[in-house]
């Protein structure tokens, strides 16, 4: 029982760091493309022009205020995730910045969009298996999670209404609002669940995403065709 929960354990952990560098990774992309970035990036990447340090260290600070904010409204959120979040994610964005632009100097508008698709879809694995591993949220996360709970507003208004404020403000401060920034906003969702159905969910029980993904849609299809069978016969039943 102890070695099982130990696995567990090791499993949440894992996941959190990879998706938490996951993230840093795909931000990176998000920059390359120029097409924007995800809300808080905008928020962050906004006032960061209002300082004349790293994005890194503007980053930890940032999180550190929002950090004291989350810790006095619900320290339950408070994890893991959250601390490596704050200390990690802004340096691996740096990093792969500088990194992509250094190796793609000047990139056309079709290769900036592949690298926004392949932004996007990082971020919404990385979000898969950070959100699955439930080690602490982010502490832009925690916002809206903290506000929905303590309001009669429900957590995706909350969030919805945090984006659009971040949005906002970044854009009035210089950052990049685009394409990238509405298909976060608005598409990346879905993309998460299916992430979290077929790699994430099968990972933090132990099991083998391809084999678990297969028999999912094999039962899934079964159940489809089983539905449309049963269809058939009542509509033949009617008079």
């Amino acid at each position: 029982m102890s070695m099982e929960f130990t696995s567990e354990k090791l499993r949440r952990v894992v996941m959190t760091v990879a998706g938490v560098t996951a993230s840093g990774v795909a931000v990176g992309f998000f920059n390359y493309s120029a097409f924007g970035m995800d809300p808080f990036q905008v928020l962050a990447h906004g006032l960061w022009n209002l300082t004349p340090i790293g994005y890194g260290t503007f980053y930890t600070i940032f999180s550190l205020l929002l950090f004291v904010f989350t810790l006095v409204m619900d320290r339950k959120k408070i994890g893991l995730g959250t601390v490596i979040n704050m200390f990690l994610l802004g340096y691996i964005t740096e990093f792969f910045s500088w990194l992509f632009a250094t190796l793609f100097p000047g990139g056309g508008f079709f290769f900036r969009l592949i690298m926004l698709l392949i932004g996007i879809t990082i971020m919404c694995l990385a979000a898969s298996l950070y959100f699955t591993a439930n080690m602490g949220v982010s502490v832009y996360d925690a916002i809206a999670l903290c506000l929905s709970e303590r309001t009669p507003i429900k957590f995706q208004y909350c969030r919805i209404g945090s984006d659009v404020v971040c949005v906002v403000v970044g854009f009035i401060f210089g950052a990049q609002v685009g394409l990238g920034t509405v298909i976060t906003m608005f598409f990346t969702g879905p993309l998460i669940h299916v992430f979290q159905e077929v790699l994430a969910i099968p990972l933090i029980r132990g099991r083998n995403p391809i084999t678990y993904g297969f028999r999912k849609l094999y039962l899934t299809l079964k159940k489809a065709l089983r539905q449309r069978r049963m269809k058939r016969r009542i509509q033949k039943n009617l008079p």
